[in-house]
């Protein structure tokens, strides 16, 4: 599967899940390099790779490309890891993946 060989390296995984946290909005490729401290180059190659593996969409704005996560993809590929996991059974997870916000009283 595409989806997880481009995940697989460390820098394509933290552009996608800086996409995700974005939201349907994006970011130019500039400001990705910028924020993530990778090189123009090497975020021009990430970027075609997540693109290439359908995880990210482009569009243009002015002279612009923005790049944002493709969630119907995201949402396929973690159908796709939890299809047959814990034996048909529901997976819950053990503990929530980020602390609940506090509320203030």
């Amino acid at each position: 599967m595409a989806a997880l060989a481009a995940l697989a390296q460390e820098s394509r995984l933290a552009v996608f899940r800086l996409l995700v946290q974005l939201g349907p909005e994006g970011m130019a490729a500039t400001q990705i390099a910028d924020r993530l401290g990778v090189s123009p180059s090497s975020m021009s190659f990430h970027l075609k790779e997540l693109a290439h593996a359908q995880l990210v969409t482009v569009r243009r704005e002015g002279r612009s490309m923005i790049y944002s996560a493709n969630f119907d993809a995201m949402n396929a590929l973690v159908g796709f890891l939890t299809e047959n996991c814990c034996g048909g059974n529901v997976c819950t997870p053990v503990k929530a993946c980020r602390p609940a916000k506090k509320t203030k009283a």
